[in-house]
């Protein structure tokens, strides 16, 4: 699965000053959208080309798929999809912020996989 090789790198953390709380957001983001994906694949479900947590959590859903509050939570992801990629579009990320979405990503892709 695709999703592991972005919550690797979310792990990784900050083993230097250049890299960024919003880069490992980032990566935690995608970790949990290529996740979902990846079940909606599995699950024959067809899904548009979206960086919205949100919504591939709505297809799961449609599908039969019961989603647990703990993994609807991860829709705050979606705000580091894009939005941090562009300066001052958003407020600072914070290394908590980081630990946060860095625990969603962690339990999404561990609920995918024991789904697949």
């Amino acid at each position: 699965m695709r999703a592991k090789g972005n919550l690797v790198r979310a792990e990784a953390g900050r083993f230097s000053p250049e890299v960024l709380y919003e880069d490992l957001c980032f990566d935690a983001q995608q970790a949990v959208e290529k996740a979902l994906k990846a079940l909606l694949v599995a699950r024959k479900q067809p899904f548009p080309k979206t960086h919205d947590i949100s919504l591939l959590l709505q297809l799961l859903a449609i599908s039969g798929l019961a989603i647990p509050s703990f993994i609807q939570a991860a829709d705050t992801l979606t705000l580091y999809a894009v939005a941090t990629r562009y300066p001052g579009d958003y407020p600072e990320v914070a290394e908590a912020d980081y630990l946060e979405a860095l625990q969603l990503a962690q339990r999404v892709v561990a609920w995918v996989e024991a789904q697949l």
